[in-house]
């Protein structure tokens, strides 16, 4: 998919931009958007030029307002409109899930500059990127107890750990909106800014990853801490950072890192995500919906 209708890509000086783009319905989630942000995602995966990412919404009010409750061509909210017995069923999964296990499996760090209202599947779909930051106008809801569902997108996998269970559970039980300095102080966003200082600051993040680092450690760093932070003992992270090490340290972008440092200039990383992960990457057994 090269073309799309709900989303706006942007490359350039190896960042990615990812606009959610329906501005006259609030940038309102629809499954279409959802299968754009994933094959968006699956490009950005296979572009080694690209090195960070940064999603926001388009115009000054939303970066999502939620899940659309007046769907394309109507039929069914939050679900699929098909009846099945057997919640192992494919059509059972939650489309917001679907889109944050995909950001889950990115190689590239995922950066919010979340632009003003985020609800629902707005701010749910921030849980799985890696840094999130806030305009000031930025109002966060995880409304679905108001709607009479639950937390949807994994996110009660992803909340709690970001910001404990408590607080969690407080937004949750709740269903209120709350606004970015609450978002802040909760553990929610890294930072707050004028609107218009929003997308300077997450540059100039995505640009200090982009021009210092090894794509190759990003990616490994990334993938281990999502994966070994809830390892149910330190050797799981001793065994993966000890085989990381050892074969990253025999690799080209180490030799530079060396090199680099002694030579006192900038690095130059020759790796490629797509060639040079470490051969026992990924470690792991893809997780199945049954």
């Amino acid at each position: 998919m090269t073309e799309y209708t709900q989303i706006l890509v942007d490359k350039a000086d190896g960042i990615a931009t990812i606009t959610l783009n329906r501005p006259e319905k609030m940038n309102a989630y629809t499954r279409t958007m959802g299968a754009e942000i994933m094959a968006a995602m699956d490009d950005i995966d296979a572009d080694d030029a690209v090195r960070a990412v940064i999603f926001t919404g388009s115009g000054e009010k939303a970066f999502c307002a939620g899940a659309d409750l007046t769907p394309e061509g109507g039929g069914h909210v939050f679900s699929d409109p098909n009846e099945v017995d057997d919640l192992s069923d494919e059509r059972v999964r939650d489309g917001g899930g679907l889109l944050t296990l995909r950001l889950y499996e990115s190689t590239k760090p995922l950066i919010s500059a979340c632009n003003g209202v985020a609800v629902g599947v707005g701010a749910t779909m921030q849980l799985a990127m890696d840094i999130r930051l806030a305009s000031d106008t930025a109002r966060y809801g995880f409304v679905f107890a108001r709607r009479g569902i639950v937390p949807e997108a994994a996110s009660s996998w992803f909340l709690p750990r970001i910001v404990g269970i408590s607080q969690a559970l407080e937004w949750c039980y709740s269903g209120r909106v709350f606004d970015a300095k609450e978002a802040k102080s909760g553990g929610l966003v890294r930072c707050v800014h004028a609107p218009s200082d929003l997308q300077h600051a997450a540059r100039e993040l995505a640009s200090e990853i982009a021009e210092n680092t090894s794509a190759v450690s990003v990616a490994m760093t990334r993938a281990m801490m999502y994966r070994l932070a809830s390892a149910d003992h330190p050797m799981e992270a001793h065994k993966i950072d000890s085989r990381a090490i050892y074969r990253l340290s025999r690799g080209k972008d180490a030799k530079e890192g060396i090199a680099s440092f002694l030579e006192k200039r900038k690095a130059m990383y020759p790796g490629k995500v797509t060639e040079d992960m470490p051969d026992f990457y990924p470690w792991w057994d893809e997780a199945t919906y049954e």
